[in-house]
């Protein structure tokens, strides 16, 4: 096998570990020696072993000069597991191959620096853009303490998300909508607004074999209309739900102003008419929380400085066009996924995958960057990387 395969296989264990490992990164480690795998591991849940440590214990063998590929600069300070490289000096490896460079302040650099100084080669950068394509809401989320959002949707080569009579079951291929979940569990979050609840009853969960990782699922909700009989709540107590809403519609009623006044500074809106709704959402296991904007909408930018809090490193947003709009007009998109089928709806009325008013000119656009194209049986996935977002 060559250097490259070595760190192919590396990434292929890394990616077992996508969204488990969230806040921390997804990793995979090979050691090889005298030309042959003698163990490898990944990083496999968030408090567990790092890749390197996973990968020496499974040695059957003594490591001393032997190789090792990792996905990622070895970190060399103590969080929920000891310094890597201390690992990695005590079992004497000779050569560290190394792809992505870690931007976390506490390791950037300092991990290769501490294995050169006890005699270990170190090769940087190998493979790196694609061991960098494994950690997008990593990198971003550790230097700017802000959640990765990809919006993602599927439409016709008409550019349409339902027909005119709101049906959309189904635009694209099994292919596709497998796809779709295996993408889910590489994601902290899934958000969606009540509008596609109202419409479809989603799960929004990861239906595939196996242990997968079940997303965050947040439900933006102005004024708290979803349906307690309806699949999310329901399925609440099973897989954590958050619904996001404005305060200040549940009071439009009230008689008090100094009520309506309390409820836009309480998260827990205990003065608020629908009090009674609330408390059943939160006895079915729904988390309710107050994120007041503009015009009675909910501020999506309040959610994603909650999901900071949380921890929540990253949100696909699969919502209709209004979410869309809000979202790009909120200037939190980083990245879009559209995956396009090979067909025509029509309609003028037809609803597209970005509502609103629009733009006047062309050169107020959301500007995007081509990330990648993959065919899906007959579908296309296009992936964008957001460059500006119009305020």
């Amino acid at each position: 096998m060559t250097d490259r395969e070595y760190m192919l296989r590396a990434i292929e264990l890394a990616r077992k570990g996508s969204g488990f490992v969230n806040p921390n990164p997804a990793v995979g480690a090979v050691i090889v020696k005298d030309g042959k795998i003698i163990a490898e591991g990944y990083h496999h849940a968030y408090g567990q072993l790092h890749a390197e440590r996973d990968a020496l214990s499974r040695l059957k063998e003594d490591a001393a000069g032997a190789t090792m590929y990792v996905t990622l600069e070895p970190c060399c300070h103590t969080g929920k597991q000891p310094p890597c490289t201390e690992a990695v000096i005590a079992h004497r490896i000779g050569k560290v191959v190394i792809g992505s460079r870690d931007p976390n302040p506490m390791v950037s650099g300092k991990g290769c620096k501490q294995l050169r100084e006890q005699g270990i080669e170190v090769v940087e950068d190998f493979m790196r853009e694609e061991c960098d394509a494994i950690n997008p809401a990593f990198f971003h989320f550790i230097q700017t303490n802000e959640p990765y959002v990809v919006m993602k949707y599927a439409m016709t080569l008409d550019g349409k998300i339902a027909t005119y009579t709101g049906a959309s079951k189904w635009i694209t291929g099994e292919q596709a909508r497998a796809h779709v979940h295996e993408t889910r569990t590489m994601y902290s979050a899934i958000m969606a607004g009540i509008g596609t609840v109202l419409a479809d009853d989603p799960m929004l969960n990861v239906r595939l074999e196996g242990e997968h990782h079940q997303p965050v699922r947040i439900i933006v909700d102005s004024s708290l209309r979803i349906p307690m009989e309806s699949n999310i709540v329901r399925t609440a107590k099973e897989q954590r739900t958050v619904v996001a809403y404005n305060a200040a519609n549940l009071m439009s009623q009230a008689d008090a102003a100094d009520d309506r006044d309390l409820v836009l500074q309480t998260e827990n809106a205990e003065v608020a008419n629908d009090w009674n709704r609330i408390e059943q959402l939160r006895e079915a296991g729904v988390e309710v929380i107050n994120c007041p904007g503009e015009d009675g909408r909910v501020d999506l930018k309040k959610i994603t400085e909650w999901m900071s809090e949380q921890r929540l490193d990253s949100v696909l947003i699969e919502g209709g066009g209004s979410l869309h709009e809000a979202a790009l007009k909120a200037g939190i998109v980083n990245h879009v996924m559209a995956y396009v089928a090979p067909k025509i709806f029509g309609g003028k009325d037809a609803k597209t995958p970005v509502e609103g008013l629009g733009i006047k000119l062309p050169s107020e656009s959301v500007q995007l960057s081509l990330r990648g194209l993959t065919q899906l049986g007959e579908d296309l996935l296009l992936e964008y990387d957001v460059k500006n977002c119009r305020e």
